[in-house]
């Protein structure tokens, strides 16, 4: 199949990137290695509720975020912070009325963020957008490249790696990048790729009817950070929670992480949380479209944008456009935007 510009990735970046080239009347084709869209985007449906396993908030300083849900006419409601918060310290020990809510002010929106990716790929071509195809190699040709996957191949004048770059790294190119292309690909972070999350949904808000926001700070976990993860109306309603055991060892144990979850959520918020209607772990680092060996170390947010051995792969023919590219809020939603964004403008001037 030829086309103009191959879009490799399906998650909020390279959506927003097909929505915009689509508007523009310029020939795409998008490549996802999942049978899903949205990537790091992805939600658990229960009774029609969706909540978040991947990224949830956005907040008020960003305004593609904001721009984008205004346009799809999306609900955005505050995360809720109302009650007070519990702190766990290292012996177990709980105190109410603790310290503050950490994501208050923080923005949602209803029906989870899958309802933007959902939003942009609406009116995307069914014919233009390729699940379950994941890339192999891509080939530099005269005019463009050839790109594999398993079961098809692709040419093309550019191809856009709407991906984490560690995960860009994976893919084969003929002739191979550079060593200083490769490296820059390689150390850049892929924003909280390492962790995981416990999704905890209930028919009863708990914690709300006892006079807690569902914040809690913990220093003996499992779960280090937790926070209320309802819809803005009605239920059912949950808690999440970070984890903060390794990679490793939470993927050794997964019986024991599940049980000492479900221990620690009585333990913060009450007897009433020993039956949870359901208890799903969302590991990031155990999905290989997401995270690589290096990112099951987490540190603090890097400081992202595009390197400049990462501006002129094969005379612009290579392109990188994943939320790691984002030149303000890289990492973020927000940086999705701003990398799709960025690559449209070049692509549509290049025509």
């Amino acid at each position: 199949m030829q086309t103009d510009t191959l879009i490799v990735g399906g998650g909020l970046a390279g959506v927003a990137l097909a929505a915009t080239l689509h508007a523009e009347g310029h020939d795409f084709q998008v490549l996802e290695a999942r049978s899903r869209l949205g990537g790091r985007v992805h939600a658990a449906r229960v009774d029609g509720a969706m909540f978040d396993l991947g990224p949830a908030w956005f907040w008020p300083h960003q305004p593609l975020m904001a721009a984008a849900a205004a346009r799809f006419g999306l609900t955005v409601f505050e995360q809720f912070s109302s009650g007070d918060i519990v702190a766990q310290d290292v012996q177990g020990q709980v105190r109410r009325g603790v310290g503050f809510a950490s994501m208050a002010g923080s923005l949602r929106i209803s029906g989870g963020m899958t309802a933007l990716v959902a939003a942009y790929a609406q009116d995307l071509p069914q014919s233009a957008v390729h699940l379950d195809q994941e890339v192999l190699t891509v080939s530099q040709q005269s005019g463009g490249v050839r790109v594999t996957t398993p079961t098809q191949e692709f040419t093309a004048k550019r191809v856009v790696l709407a991906i984490p770059p560690r995960i860009a790294a994976q893919v084969r190119f003929d002739p191979a990048l550079s060593a200083d292309q490769m490296h820059a690909m390689r150390v850049i972070p892929t924003w909280m790729a390492g962790h995981a999350k416990y999704l905890a949904i209930y028919d009863t808000p708990h914690w709300r009817d006892a006079g807690l926001s569902g914040d809690s700070q913990s220093r003996q976990g499992p779960m280090v950070e937790v926070h209320d993860a309802s819809p803005a109306t009605g239920g059912p309603y949950a808690l999440f929670g970070f984890v903060g055991v390794d990679a490793t060892t939470r993927a050794a144990h997964p019986t024991q992480m599940t049980q000492m979850a479900k221990d620690q959520l009585i333990q913060l918020f009450g007897p009433d949380m020993a039956t949870p209607r359901a208890l799903i772990l969302q590991d990031w680092a155990q999905d290989r479209h997401t995270a690589t060996q290096a990112d099951r170390i987490s540190g603090a947010h890097p400081d992202y944008g595009r390197p400049a051995a990462l501006t002129h792969i094969w005379d612009g023919a290579v392109m990188l456009g994943s939320s790691e590219m984002g030149m303000t809020h890289g990492g973020y939603l927000e940086g999705a935007l701003e990398a799709a964004q960025d690559v449209a403008h070049r692509v549509i001037s290049a025509r």
